[in-house]
């Protein structure tokens, strides 16, 4: 980190139309973003240093050394404590990465991002429109059950239930019907072809959960009484609202690949960044995913574990939810992007471990597509490099200045606040007239979830991953009428360029297509890319295993950690 880049302060990391976290802004934390902010206009400058070389910012690291042995308990730290653990609700990272070890889908995204079966243990596509699941069989539920083919379709049609609401009901929406179709297979009929629908059940969308359970529970399902009853490594044990949820080793787990090595893990909801960090120096947790960026240095340095970073999908980007105001013009909001300084928020928020993103997606997305079909849509991008001069004058021709901009914040963390002032500081450089709006973590989180909620903003923040390997997921999320399209955006061709993609069954016309969606999501720029960055993890000086991805969101992780030799 650059002595003259105050190196901040840390963040918010949530995701989609899931939301960041539950923090407070501590008055250091306070005092650093203040350093930080008065000085982003001179952070300009490459974000780490050329990869591969002896001082680069981070590297990244497929699997941390095999655990030597068994360990009879862990303490996993959570920034905030999810509302349910019911699969159809588990819509940010919270929920995921504790269900990511008790609930199991018909396929696994695995650490490297690829997919392979799950609780199906082969699939096949007959027709464009069809998809028939094999069940794997001697697969027991927590509570001694056996895995049937019904339990499928009853997990799976929960998502079609307008009674349920599923946040997952968009990768649903071309589904016909879900069918037992023999003693353990299982058919999806399409309405029309979907490239994109397979791969969801390698994600929440694919969870399977005992058929009586979810009858038994009803609308109690997944909440801190009942719990769920799945298939996974761990069983559910307790939660105690406002500390802590347990998870169990499920000793009838069927893979033996990834039997728990410990015995119990307990989440810890530790809200504040500096409490979090603190905790893992002290020893009082043993880990815990998105460690806060202002500390990256201190954890590097500290004897109390160690720090890793791994493949990621996340892009932090800034949603414009208001199209009807000055940001109602696409020159606008090119001129606000070109007007942010993104290299200085990657150095002051993101603790220098970012780079700037180029497109809403990052490359790991595009896993299984060539590389040079990747690189030449990514040439083809329009770029905005930081040019404050030249973004004013292009807003000036669209005639906003003046006009006034709501920029939605919370107190979640100090890269929140940096991010927020940076782009005001933005609007403020084109003529605009920015104006803060501080909400609290509540109602932030209900601006990704209740239209009511973003009602008079035109900008907030986001960090963005993809559930699947595959851009669509981010760009399908934009189209007109799309649940996460919340600025109501709309473009006759983006939407026939994501139809084309969705229903092409050749790779080669499936990747054209969207990268002709992406073209057209970064000259209008419904929302604005800020940076990418890798996940990190943190692992405590007893424990180790873990392999540091995003797919922690799915995979089931806590099962592969166990003593350190």
């Amino acid at each position: 980190m650059p002595a003259a880049c105050p190196s901040p302060v840390r963040r918010p990391d949530r995701r989609s139309a899931r939301r960041p976290v539950r923090r407070t802004l501590t008055a250091a934390v306070a005092a650093a973003a203040a350093l930080a902010l008065t000085t982003l206009s001179a952070c300009s400058g490459t974000a780490h240093p050329k990869a591969g070389t002896a001082d680069a910012a981070y590297r990244l690291t497929a699997k941390t050394p095999a655990a030597a042995g068994p360990v009879n308990s862990f303490t996993w730290s959570l920034f905030a404590e999810p509302t349910s653990i019911d699969y159809a609700y588990s819509f940010d990272y919270p929920p995921n990465q504790i269900l990511a070890n008790v609930c199991e889908s018909l396929l696994r995204w695995n650490p490297d991002l690829t997919t392979s079966p799950g609780l199906a243990t082969s699939y096949t596509h007959p027709t464009p429109t069809s998809w028939v699941y094999q069940i794997r069989s001697g697969v027991r539920f927590h509570d001694g059950t056996t895995l049937t083919a019904d339990d499928v379709v009853a997990s799976l049609r929960r998502n079609l239930d307008p009674e349920v609401a599923s946040n997952w009901a968009y990768p649903f929406r071309n589904v016909k019907s879900i069918d037992r179709t023999g003693p353990s297979q299982v058919t999806v009929s399409l309405k029309s072809p979907d490239s994109t629908f397979n791969k969801y059940l390698a994600a929440s969308p694919g969870t399977v959960e005992s058929a009586a359970t979810l009858k038994k529970d009803g609308k109690d399902y997944g909440n801190p009484a009942k719990g769920v009853n799945c298939t996974g490594p761990f069983s559910f044990g307790s939660w105690t609202s406002g500390q802590s949820l347990v998870l169990k080793r499920f000793d009838g787990y069927w893979d033996a690949k990834l039997k728990a090595k410990a015995g119990e893990v307990k989440f810890v909801f530790l809200s504040d960044p500096t409490t979090r960090v603190n905790a893992f120096q002290t020893g009082e947790v043993d880990g815990g995913w998105m460690v806060p960026p202002h500390a990256y240095a201190q954890l590097k340095a500290s004897q109390a574990g160690t720090l890793y970073f791994g493949r990621n999908t996340t892009v932090a980007s800034e949603i414009v939810n208001n199209l009807k105001g000055p940001l109602g013009d696409a020159r606008v909001r090119q001129a606000l992007l070109m007007a942010i300084d993104r290299k200085g928020i990657v150095k002051a928020g993101a603790g220098g471990v970012a780079d700037v993103a180029d497109s809403l997606v990052s490359s790991n997305t595009w896993s299984g597509t060539p590389d040079s079909t990747v690189k030449g849509l990514l040439k083809a991008l329009p770029s905005y490099p930081y040019d404050p001069v030249k973004a004013k004058a292009l807003a000036a021709r669209a005639g906003v200045t003046g006009q006034k901009v709501v920029i939605a914040s919370s107190p979640l963390d100090s890269q929140t606040t940096i991010i927020t002032q940076a782009v005001a500081q933005a609007a403020k450089a084109i003529g605009l007239n920015p104006q803060i709006d501080t909400i609290s973590a509540d109602k932030y989180t209900a601006l990704f979830t209740d239209a009511a909620a973003r009602k008079g903003i035109d900008l907030f923040l986001t960090f963005w991953y993809t559930s699947i390997t595959d851009p669509l997921d981010m760009y399908g999320s934009l189209q007109t009428g799309a649940f996460s399209n919340y600025g109501n955006w709309s473009n006759p061709q983006f939407d026939a360029a994501i139809d084309a993609a969705t229903v092409a069954q050749d790779p080669a016309a499936v990747a054209a297509a969207t990268g002709k969606a992406q073209q057209t999501a970064m000259e209008q720029l419904p929302w604005l890319p800020l940076y990418t960055e890798p996940v990190s993890v943190f692992l405590g000086k007893r424990i180790t295993g873990v392999q540091p991805s995003i797919a922690y969101l799915y995979y089931p992780w806590a099962a592969e950690i166990g003593a350190r030799g």
